[in-house]
Parts: structure tokens; sequence; C-alpha cells
């Protein structure tokens, strides 16, 4: 073994340590969001800060940057997306971004992120912002000093984007938002307009728990999240998914007794991340790589399996069967295609995770104009919720009739403000355009999907997106994998193409 590779070895060594104390770290967080006791969160805080701390101090240490520094010559023996070139070349992003990050304030940010998380749930629990607002205001003001570490003061969305979608400028991402937007505005009001109502009653009766339990680990096990020995699902207040390895992926949903939607496409939607996780080379765990390539990545292998797949007719021609043998007094004479126009009715809601495809991207818009406007100074805190309320009035014809349905929906702003909710529209853009590309690489897909084969697709992704772990940025994946730049043209096409044939438009 040359001195080079001997350098290799020795940083994929400690990498593998930098890994281990971030999966320990995750299953802490597992822990705390699906069965820790109410009074452990100070505690927990604490450990996770102290784990974020040796973490962060490990990975920014001077051995890995001479390491790095070192390995140069290394790296350009290798092609550009081989195993070696791709560990060091994303080492070296990430050590260069978190070099700059003091070990204090990355202590502090993991402990407001806790805090937050209780000051969260203590705001839902009284349905009061206002309880929620100063665990916000604290880590805001520690974001903000993030950012300034990071040289971006003055732009911090662009400091927080560089970190979830890695080689994304923000104005490519709003210019992406813009054009959605200007599909699906005129696309409401069109549906709105038509005269065309639909059934949805089907959805929104008793269903078991146990029942509704089972279809969803159905439904999980199609798109190929192995729950054998792999996987589990747990329940918490809000569904996610996370891995310590590819051989150990949790994910979680949440029942509805009189909706039988949110677990189920919690659970499809799920899945599409785990299945994901699982999908990464074994070879990674332990290494920067192994994980996806983006939140945005990410979010279109779960949008896709909801969505594309799990709200089309070809998927429930295979699976309503199965469906009804549980549920046979609530499906007693519904048919397919009315069950089908049930699961995708358009119909404005206060709740983003329980929105029709048609007004789900208007939820993250809101999102991402509100914490805009913070940043901007133009928004303060304490307004948050009368401009959520507003922006909902404006933008989807409703508000909110409380702030558990409003501006306490989500979990993500407990722990990090800002980017913190583009990638679901990047994931439905991505998902779009990586259908399509599997529709022309495997033209019998929807007949196979109809047969309930989920095999050709679930392959396809695996060898095109989860195979490549983190190698590649999101644009550098999404050109690799369909042949064009990342766009929304395909989108634009799926979303009109399906929705103007369900409303007859």
């Amino acid at each position: 073994m040359g001195a080079l590779a001997e350098k290799y070895a020795v940083l994929k060594s400690r990498l593998a340590e930098v890994m281990d104390l971030r999966h320990a770290a995750a299953v802490l967080y597992w822990d705390q969001q699906v069965c820790m006791p109410k009074g452990g969160a100070r505690a927990r805080g604490d450990q996770l800060a102290t784990l974020s701390s040796l973490t962060h101090g490990r990975f920014t240490s001077p051995e890995v940057g001479e390491l790095l520094t070192d390995l140069a010559a290394y790296e350009r023996q290798f092609p550009y997306d081989s195993e070696e070139a791709s560990m060091i070349r994303v080492s070296r992003r990430q050590y260069e971004q978190r070099i700059r990050v003091p070990t204090r304030l990355v202590a502090e940010l993991t402990r407001a992120g806790t805090e937050g998380y209780a000051a969260w749930l203590a705001a839902r629990e009284a349905d009061d912002f206002r309880v929620f607002c100063p665990a916000l205001e604290r880590l805001l003001g520690l974001l903000r000093e993030k950012a300034d570490a990071l040289g971006f003061a003055h732009a911090p969305l662009q400091a927080f984007l560089n970190d979830i979608e890695p080689g994304m400028a923000l104005a490519d991402v709003e210019a992406l938002f813009a054009e959605v937007r200007s599909v699906l505005v005129p696309l409401v009001r069109a549906i709105a307009s038509s005269g065309r109502t639909v059934d949805d009653a089907v959805l929104y009766q008793p269903y078991a728990a146990r029942a509704q339990w089972e279809v969803g680990l159905d439904a999980a096990k199609l798109v190929g999240f192995d729950l054998d020995t792999r996987g589990r699902q747990d329940r918490s207040v809000h569904p996610f998914t996370i891995a310590f390895s590819a051989d150990d992926v949790r994910i979680t949903t949440r029942l509805a007794p009189d909706d039988v939607r949110q677990g189920l496409f919690a659970s499809l939607h799920e899945a599409g991340h785990g299945a994901y996780c699982q999908g990464i080379p074994a070879s990674y765990d332990r290494t920067p790589l192994g994980q996806g390539a983006s939140g945005g990545v990410h979010e279109s292998q779960s949008r896709l399996w909801e969505n594309i797949v799990g709200r089309s007719l070809e998927f429930w021609q295979s699976f309503y069967p199965r469906f009804r043998r549980c549920f046979p007094g609530q499906t007693d004479g519904v048919p397919l295609e009315r069950f089908h126009a049930a699961v995708n009715r358009v119909q404005p809601s206060p709740i983003r995770v329980e929105a029709d495809e048609v007004t789900y991207n208007l939820h993250i818009m809101v999102r991402h104009e509100l914490e805009r406007a913070v940043y901007r100074g133009d928004l303060a805190v304490a307004d948050l919720a009368d401009a959520w309320d507003a922006k909902y009035e404006e933008y989807l014809g409703i508000r909110p009739p409380n702030h558990v349905q409003g501006i306490l929906q989500d979990i993500h702003w407990s722990g990090h403000f800002g980017a913190s909710f583009v990638g679901y529209t990047l994931g439905n853009i991505m998902s779009a355009q990586l259908f399509e590309a599997a529709l022309r690489d495997v033209p019998d897909l929807r007949e196979r999907i109809a047969l309930g084969d989920l095999h050709p697709l679930r392959c396809w992704m695996n060898e095109h997106v989860h195979a490549l772990g983190a190698k590649l940025t999101p644009a550098e994946l999404i050109e690799r994998a369909t042949g064009a730049r990342l766009s929304a043209a395909a989108y634009r096409t799926y979303v009109t193409g399906k929705f103007t044939d369900l409303y007859g438009l």
C-alpha cells in the first residue's frame, strides 16, 4: 500500500468514528420522538449537545484537514464518481463548511433544538403559538450566528440551502418555485370552477387502528422497504424516517380513527425514504457517502411512492382488493374508480401532510416566504402566526381554525428555521422527472404497477438514485439519471395532465 493509500485508509477510519457518533445521536433523537417521556427533554438536550460537540470536534480536527489536503493528489487518480474520489470530495466540502462553525455553537444549536421540540409539543397542547415563540427566538438567534460564521450574514437562506441542497443557488430554487406556482394557481382555480365534485366520504369513516397499521405495512413492503430484518415502523406525532445504517432504518407514521389517508399515505411516504436508505451500498456505511444526495432527492423518493405511484389508478387496481378485504364495511358499494377519485380529490386544507397534489406546493411556498420575510427583517417571530393565516387565505382561500392546524402543525421549526421546507417542492419536481425517465427505460412500467409488480420501478430507482449514496450533488444526480438538467417541465406535464383528466377540464 502506497503512502497516499495509507492516508486514505486513515481518513476512512476517522470518518467512521465521526459517523458512529452521529448515528449514536440519531438513536437518541429517534427515542425522543417515539418513546421518551416528556420529562426527559432537558437531559436529552444535554446528551445530544455533548454528542454533537464530540462529532463536530472530531470531524473538524486539524488531522482531518491535513488528510484532506494531502489526499488531493490521490483524489485525482480516480474517476469523479468513484468511491475514493467521491469520499474525499464530499468530505472536503462538508469539512470546509463545518470548520467555520464553532463547536460551542453546534452544541447550543443542538440543545436549542431539543428544547424547541419540547416547547413545540407544549404549544400544541395549549394550541398557542406564543408558548413556542421564546424557543423559536432563541433558535433564530443561533442560526443567524451560524450563517454569519459561514460567511452568509446577509443571505442566511443560501447558507442553509448549501447544507441541505449542495450546489444549488437560492435564485434557481425560487425560479423553479415561480414556475410551479404559475401552473398551480390557475389549475386550482380551474378545478374550483369546474363544477365537478368528488365524493371522498369513503375515506372519513371509523377505521380500526390495527387494520390501518397492517395496510400501511403492506404498502411499505410493496415499495420495497424491508421490514423483516432491516427496518421497523413506529408511531410519532410527526412521521419521519431515520437511518443508523443501511441495515437499521426506522420509519414512523400516525393514525387517525376517522381518516384512513393519514396512516396509509404517511407509511407510503416514509417507506420511500426508508427504501432509499436501505438501497445505499453497505460499503458506504460509516462514511459521508452513506446518506442521500440531498433533502430534495430524498423527497423525490418519498413523494414518488406516495403520489405518482400511490395515488395512481394503476396502483389501486392491484392494491384496492387488499384494502377492501381489510375494510369491507367502509368500501361496500364503492367501485375502484370512485375510490381512486377520492384519494385524488383537490380540496384546499390547512394541513400540509394531508394536502392534495395540486395544493401541496402552495403550503411549501407559504413556509418559505415566511422564513425569507423573517430573515430579511420584514416579519417578527411574534407576528408569524397572523402572517401564516393571511398567507393561507391568500394562496388557498382558507384560514386555519387554530394554531395546531396552522402554524404549529410541522415539527421542522422546532429544530431549524430557514430552507426547512424547500426540499419538498424540489422533491415533487424531481420525482416527476425521474419517473418520466423510468418510463422511457421501462415502457410497460404502468402495466407492471397495475399488476402489483413494483419491482421494475424499485430497481430503476435503486440503480439511478439509491446506489449512488451522496456521491453526486442533486443537480448532477438528476442530469445523470434523466439525461436532462433539473427542470419543472416533467412536473408541469404530470400535474396538469393528471388533474385535467380527473376533473374533465
